[in-house]
């Protein structure tokens, strides 16, 4: 049975209230997740949304011989989608319901709820002077209450939207510890609800990044031509937290306290919330009687440069969108030294609530900006434009490299497998590859290669040494922030003087080759190289010999199940974090003793030992392994430094080692049209009052919310048939649309109730696509 997994790598944008439209797309996100991860485990089938999932699943293994695992592992956010960035990823990694955060959306996502109790009006009265405005947004002929609120909600929301005007002005009128204090609230209940299994394999990384702008700034150097270097105020601020999924579930991916932070950090609208102090959430300790016990730690990890410059302790906090309200970037990060466990379909996922921006400005073009349309469309949606065509072309451009590699690898097998087959002859039908065997035929291939590659083995050489330096100096820079340098550049000058003192400034051998002493530091230093070899053998299980007849599944996978098990060993030894409690102190040293520091990594990851059992593991699994794979995997496994001399200086970013295309899918109301046409304005509810609408009415959060997992539910299935290399009528993507809009409906019936026709109604539109 071939097996893949889809990977998915979520953007949330900032949207305001349309937040409540984007958690229900994240549910459907975390229920697909929930039904993969049982299908896996063999475990029963669940009933309603999940069941639908779990049946297109089977229906896949079934008719398309592809056991499909869904795995969202990296998630990124800003403003009130970091806040359903932050609760997915707490639910992925701990295996704990989602439910909670609904709840949270629902009923507390009000202005009742979230303002300040010292910014209510006391009075039917109050700001007397407020009462024109009031009515001349509320009561006037052709007002946007009138116009676009359903009747059976204006009274609701006019009496909302009124005292919000007549409340505090020139204060936030929202409570900043009030909304810790739900978000809190939310992360407990999710922790006191039933528990199952982490979303995601043991071990497997999951990564999540909050965007938040630092109000006052803090000072980073550039570097320049003249002066050499300069200081600028640097106001972006992204909170990121990284970890290893557990085996078991109930482990928080951070402490509470900490998300609590990135999500009220990432949401705090200016004008609408107070600026995020750390002395907010150290209240929040004190009043939820809890110990903050790595505080300081966190500030070391989010915010270090604040925290030596001595200003962490004052710094205002407000929304992530003000800067970066698209947050791809981060993301795109987290690529970087990804393991892999199968196959992999690597989806760019982002949710966007309102893409019909070119309608609008059609539609718009000549209206004059009035007053208070100035001041909240440049806070709430002018800072949500910025296109995101730069990080797309970055993402093409590593997907064109990785189909070019993978091209030039297929062009030059015959002529590799000829030369491996001339440099060893019979030896590859041996029946026993022992580790010294393996040892010596690698080191042979290896030679070989660099002396039949001439002069271009130069510069394969100089591009695998510079890569390598500039990897350690990335360790030793993040291990030691306190050297306060702008970037690794002056750490990879400091390596590249130590390794020329060393002899290293010419790396081939006068005869041809690579010299001794260039193999030894490639020997103590190359990660990439081990990396690189596996993975081709591992895409050649995935791709090719998985569907050779001639080989036996069960072979395929036992092999693949090996490689990774090697590719382990490798990625353990590729994080600073890896290195010791101590490494930290030896990095800060790099200024004064370089070539020590280059001694203590070689030192710490021992590579050459950790090749040792590899090759154990590898012999024993060639043991295993049918005649025909097992010369398949030799061919490969010995050839690899011919493809590796030929493509490697070619490859700009050798660090991504997923190096399958990655694909970009979005989700948002256009996209989604099998119940309703018409995309957002048709269906949401929320994009009233310049995106706050959802705000003022609880059948808006409904309404918004119900939609979202409606929507979310059609393109999962349109992400998940789309992995489906070959299409047939077998599988018909309608069918399952169809059960699982159904399904939604009954599983949210006694829980929206606020408009009791917006089910039946919504039911009768299914029905309808049904017939035709």
């Amino acid at each position: 049975m071939r097996q893949k997994e889809l990977r998915i790598a979520l953007v949330c944008y900032g949207g305001v209230s349309l937040a409540v439209y984007m958690h229900g797309v994240t549910k459907e996100i975390w229920k697909l997740a929930s039904a993969s991860r049982a299908f896996h485990a063999s475990d029963p089938p669940a009933d309603g949304v999940q069941g639908v999932y779990r049946e297109l699943l089977e229906a896949i293994e079934a008719e398309h011989g592809l056991k499909l695992r869904v795995l969202p592992d990296i998630l990124s956010g800003a403003s009130a989608g970091g806040i359903n960035a932050v609760f997915l990823a707490q639910a992925i990694h701990s295996g704990r319901s989602l439910e909670p955060l609904t709840e949270l959306w629902l009923s507390a996502a009000d202005v009742e709820r979230l303002v300040d109790p010292k910014a209510e009006p006391v009075w039917r009265f109050a700001k007397y002077w407020a009462q024109p405005i009031a009515w001349w947004l509320l009561q006037r002929p052709g007002n946007a209450v009138s116009e676009s609120v359903a009747p059976e909600t204006q009274a609701e929301v006019r009496r909302k939207v009124s005292g919000f005007i007549r409340g505090r002005w020139f204060e936030p009128p929202f409570s900043g510890i009030g909304f810790s204090h739900l978000l809190f609230e939310a992360l407990d209940a999710m922790a006191n609800a039933p528990c199952g299994k982490p979303l995601l394999p043991p071990r497997h990384p999951i990564d999540l990044m909050v965007t938040t702008t630092d109000f006052r700034g803090h000072l980073e150097l550039l570097r320049l031509n003249s002066p050499p270097v300069v200081e600028e105020s640097e106001h972006r601020l992204p909170i990121g937290f990284t970890a290893r999924t557990p085996a078991e579930g109930g482990h928080d991916l951070a402490d509470p306290l900490e998300l609590t932070f990135a999500a009220r950090a990432t949401a705090s609208f200016p004008g609408a919330f107070p600026p995020l102090q750390l002395k907010e959430i150290d209240r929040l300790a004190r009043e939820r009687k809890l110990e903050w016990s790595e505080r300081h730690k966190f500030l070391e990890r989010a915010m270090p440069v604040n925290l030596r410059q001595g200003s962490a302790e004052g710094i205002s906090l407000i929304d992530g969108s003000v800067l970066v309200n698209k947050p791809f970037e981060g993301a795109m990060h987290a690529l970087r030294g990804r393991p892999a466990q199968r196959e992999v379909d690597r989806r760019f996922v982002y949710i966007d609530p309102r893409p019909d921006r070119t309608h609008s400005i059609r539609e718009r073009n000549d209206d004059p900006v009035g007053f208070f349309g100035a001041i909240f469309g440049s806070l709430s949606t002018i800072p949500r434009e910025q296109p995101i065509r730069d990080n797309l072309e970055v993402l093409e451009r590593q997907s064109q490299e990785a189909e070019r590699r993978q091209h030039m690898i297929a062009a030059l097998r015959p002529d590799v497998e000829a030369a491996v087959e001339r440099l060893f002859g019979l030896t590859l039908f041996l029946d026993r590859p022992t580790p010294r065997r393996l040892n010596a035929w690698r080191a042979k291939a290896q030679q070989a290669a660099a002396e039949q590659a001439g002069y271009a083995f130069q510069s394969y050489a100089q591009a695998k040494f510079t890569g390598i330096v500039e990897s350690l100096a990335e360790l030793v820079f993040e291990a030691a922030p306190e050297l306060k340098l702008p970037d690794a550049r002056p750490i990879i000058a400091m390596l590249r003087n130590a390794l020329s003192e060393r002899g290293l400034d010419r790396l081939s051998a006068p005869s041809g080759g690579a010299s001794a002493g260039a193999i030894a530091f490639f020997r103590a230093h190359d990660v990439g190289f081990r990396v690189r070899r596996l993975r081709l053998l591992a895409r050649r299980l995935s791709r090719e010999w998985d569907a050779d007849p001639e080989i036996p599944d069960a072979a395929v996978e036992e092999a693949r199940d090996a490689i990774y098990r090697i590719l382990a060993l490798y990625f353990a030894r590729e994080r600073a974090n890896d290195l010791g409690e101590d490494f930290p102190l030896l990095a800060a040293n790099i200024v004064d003793d370089p070539s020590a520091v280059i001694d203590a990594l070689a030192a710490r990851r021992l590579l050459p030992e950790v090749d040792e059992m590899a090759e154990q593991m590898l012999a024993e699994a060639l043991e295993k392994m049918p005649k025909n794979l097992r010369r398949l995997m030799l061919l490969t496994y010995l050839g690899f430094p011919f493809y590796d001399v030929a493509t490697l200086p070619l490859v700009r970013d050798d660090a991504l080692t997923e190096f399958d295309p990655i694909k970009v899918d979005r989700i948002s109301p256009d996209d989604a049209r099998s119940i309703r046409e018409g995309g957002t304005r048709a269906t949401l509810r929320g994009i009233e009052f310049y995106n706050f609408g959802a705000f003022f009415s609880r059948a808006y959060r409904e309404n918004d919310y119900l939609w979202g997992r409606l929507h979310g539910a059609e393109r999962m299935i349109d992400l998940v048939c789309s992995t489906i290399e070959k299409r047939d009528e077998a599988i018909d993507p309608a069918t399952f649309k169809r059960k699982v809009f159904l399904a939604i409906l009954e599983e949210e019936r006694e829980r929206l109730r606020a408009d009791p026709a917006l089910l039946e109604r919504i039911r009768s539109e299914v029905l309808a696509t049904e017939r035709v």
